[in-house]
């Protein structure tokens, strides 16, 4: 069988890369291509073109990028068409992936969600345009399968693919010593994201907090998609920056400060005490505002239902709000316990699914 898949960033990379693997113990035979990244080609996905070039966030900054993303959108489906595969496989990347979704749906070809867009978020209603365009939705968080009922609409959960990539990590026993890290000296991670508009507004801000905690060592975990420059506040401040080991660094932090998305989860299941920050352009926070439909911002929370982790978002995140934060969730602070126990708890409502897995198995049995 042939298969495609979109994924747009680099968690969508690692995802898909775990999915690449599973499909081919399915299907001995499969021919997989892909937008992706060193992630998914390395398990052996043609690439057809690198999540680099789709790595726009904000609603500004994906209105000022509106050409380049419409020639991106005729080139994709255009390499569709040339390949014509037996099956599309969407990972998240709502804003692009939907119209996607349409092209797919209407070409005749089934459609796979895996990572369903955050519909639940903002403009609920979206839920219908899911229903009408894909064929089969694999949904990662527990809470989704009732949001999607409420549109009559099916779904797969299928477990948390991180879960998956976690239960796969290995620990590199010399890590410290290899990044020239004190073995004595606790380390707090700072996590300021993967896309290049995050990292300009949070890793200055999240630095700014160093010397309110000289007895640590602050660890920056980098990304090699993002140019070299990006990084540069961190060396001049004396912060070291190690590339492509976030789950090391989570392996030996006390404590993080970590951008909304993804890596908060991860670091939930690292069972790091963690403090969520976001900050983003004034007028993209000013539409999301308007149209963000749920209580929490951070997945932990989202998840548990609760604000079991503080979020410091946009004004609200300042040093002196940080410094308080991280005080409170560090070994002797007040909220540290509360917080491992909220973790645990987590932990047993994600289940101990293999999505991966799971999920190409799915695929794989809707093309017998």
């Amino acid at each position: 069988m042939k298969y495609y898949i979109i994924a747009g960033e680099r968690s969508g990379d690692l995802h898909g890369a775990n999915l690449v693997k599973a499909i081919h113990t399915e299907d001995a035979k499969a021919e997989i291509r892909a937008w992706g990244g060193d992630a998914m080609q390395e398990a052996g996905a043609e690439l057809a073109l690198h999540y680099r070039e789709l790595g726009i966030m904000g609603f500004w900054e994906v209105f000022k990028s509106i050409f380049r993303l419409q020639k991106l959108f005729k080139f994709c489906k255009a390499d569709i068409r040339a390949f014509q595969p037996d099956a599309l496989i969407l990972i998240d990347f709502g804003g692009f992936n939907m119209r996607m979704a349409r092209f797919g749906k209407e070409a005749g070809i089934p459609v796979h969600y895996y990572i369903a867009p955050k519909v639940w978020a903002w403009n609920q209603k979206r839920a219908f345009k899911i229903k009408r365009w894909v064929d089969y939705c694999y949904t990662i968080l527990p809470f989704e399968t009732a949001f999607f009922k409420r549109f009559d609409y099916e779904v797969n959960y299928v477990g948390n693919p991180l879960l998956d990539a976690i239960r796969d990590f290995t620990p590199n026993d010399n890590f410290l010593s290899t990044n020239q890290l004190e073995a004595q000296r606790p380390i707090i991670a700072i996590l300021p994201g993967s896309r290049a508009q995050e990292v300009k507004y949070m890793l200055s801000l999240m630095m700014a907090i160093q010397p309110k905690f000289s007895q640590y060592q602050f660890v920056i975990a980098g990304v090699d998609n993002l140019n070299a420059d990006t990084y540069l506040p961190a060396e001049a401040a004396g912060i070291k920056v190690i590339f492509n080991a976030t789950y090391d660094i989570l392996h030996v932090a006390e404590a993080a400060l970590v951008t909304s998305g993804t890596a908060t989860l991860e670091t939930a299941l690292f069972e790091v005490p963690q403090v969520i920050c976001y900050k983003t352009s004034f007028v993209s926070y000013a539409i999301a505002r308007r149209l963000i439909k749920v209580q929490y911002i951070g997945l932990v929370n989202l998840i548990l239902d609760k604000m079991l982790v503080e979020e410091l978002i946009q004004d609200q995140l300042s040093v002196n709000n940080m410094e308080r934060a991280l005080n409170a969730i560090l070994p002797e602070g007040e909220r540290n316990i509360s917080l491992k126990t909220g973790y645990k708890e987590l932990k047993s409502i994600l289940g101990n699914k293999k999505a991966s897995q799971q999920t190409a198995r799915l695929i794989y049995q809707s093309l017998q």
